[in-house]
């Protein structure tokens, strides 16, 4: 299947530098304006499912993997949709008002009105959590059949359960009495504020206590050099999807982002074999 598909270096460019469209989510007091990109169907097939972009925590559309997945998509004539979430990228709002539910909430909302017949929904890092929310939420609506299939890129599930366990007590009291921690980052010079709402709100999504159904196939991609999302996180994911087909396959050098040439070819041929 990889032979089959353009390279990086061969995709247009126009898709990923196209202007945003928005749309309001949240009801009066709490609305944000929530950017997105979409990409319409080219002429290769009209039955080709659509795809849908979620990010991950501090990500934007217009990322690396997320730009390359939306110029792949116009030459190979799927549909597709990205989007930012309300404090990040060119969408409204406050990054430390951020939680899962509110970023789920967006993700929904926007998957709702702007993607038509069945999707590919792919999740990066937290995208992945959101991913296996938004699965829950259509079948809970009888609207399992919007659902094509899910490609996970390091998903990084129930991760503020497994950040907070993982932080040294005197982080967890500043995030406890001062409401929120600044965590250094290696992927921008600016580190990300840990909010005690982000972890509060987190434990009502939490997913891995019992079976996840997705109601559709998943393909989860997984670096072994992840220093953020260990990769036996991603055999335990697999382990609770026991519900419906799954594949993993593991990037022996793979790190957390899976940005390189080799790995959006695998990102494409795992959209390709889903069909």
């Amino acid at each position: 299947m990889v032979e089959q598909i353009l390279k990086v270096d061969e995709l247009p460019i126009g898709a990923p530098l196209r202007p945003a469209r928005f749309m309001s989510v949240g009801t009066a007091g709490d609305e944000r304006q929530i950017a997105f990109l979409k990409v319409p169907e080219g002429g290769k097939s009209a039955a080709l499912p659509g795809l849908v972009w979620l990010g991950g925590f501090k990500s934007d559309m217009r990322s690396t993997k997320a730009s390359a997945l939306l110029a792949w998509a116009e030459a190979a004539g799927h549909s597709a949709l990205a989007l930012d979430y309300s404090g990040h990228g060119e969408s409204s709002g406050t990054f430390e008002d951020g939680t899962i539910g509110r970023w789920f909430e967006e993700a929904l909302a926007v998957f709702r009105a702007e993607s038509v017949g069945p999707q590919i929904v792919l999740g990066s890092s937290m995208g992945g959590w959101i991913a296996l929310l938004l699965a829950r939420a259509l079948a809970k609506a009888g609207e399992q059949n919007r659902l094509h299939g899910f490609v996970l890129i390091a998903p990084a599930v129930d991760f503020t359960a497994h950040m907070w366990e993982g932080l040294p007590a005197k982080v967890r009291r500043t995030i406890e009495t001062e409401g929120k921690w600044l965590r250094p980052s290696k992927y921008s010079p600016e580190p990300y504020p840990i909010t005690r709402q982000l972890i509060e709100e987190g434990k009502n999504h939490l997913l891995l206590g019992g079976t996840i159904r997705t109601h559709a196939p998943v393909h989860i991609l997984q670096g072994m050099q992840d220093a953020d999302v260990p990769w036996k996180r991603a055999t335990t994911l697999i382990e609770h999807l026991a519900g419906d087909p799954a594949v993993l396959t593991l990037v022996k050098d793979g790190d957390h982002r899976l940005s390189r040439e080799e790995d959006l070819q695998r990102l494409f041929a795992a959209i390709e074999a889903m069909g």
